[in-house]
């Protein structure tokens, strides 16, 4: 049985606990950018590599007025440049750093609401 791939496994591991819409924004964000990786590597230019920015911005949004917001805003807009250039290994990297930021705020909301 194939799996579904993910590519913001900290995001995805701290969300699970969060609010049903937090969650579900989380799942789309990392089926997005399943579907945007995809794209890239088939050097496609598809509508997932058009609005995959879209739907991380909706994520992004939940950590608005958070000490990190700066951070996910930063790794937000470097994820927008490497889907532009088409660059994988520029995508990879602010994943990444996106996948950390948005945890860690979705980890401190989390335990806020404790």
């Amino acid at each position: 049985m194939m799996r579904d791939a993910v590519f913001l496994p900290l995001t995805m591991e701290a969300a699970g606990e969060c609010a049903t819409g937090l969650r579900t924004k989380a799942e789309a964000a990392n089926r997005a950018a399943a579907d945007c990786w995809t794209a890239m590597v088939g050097d496609c230019d598809t509508t997932s590599r058009r609005t995959l920015i879209l739907t991380l911005h909706d994520l992004s949004e939940a950590t608005a007025g958070t000490v990190q917001y700066r951070r996910v805003a930063e790794a937000e807009a470097l994820i927008d440049e490497a889907v532009r250039e088409g660059d994988g290994e520029e995508f990879a990297e602010a994943l990444v750093g996106y996948d950390l930021a948005v945890a860690t705020v979705l980890s401190r909301l989390r335990s806020q609401s404790a």
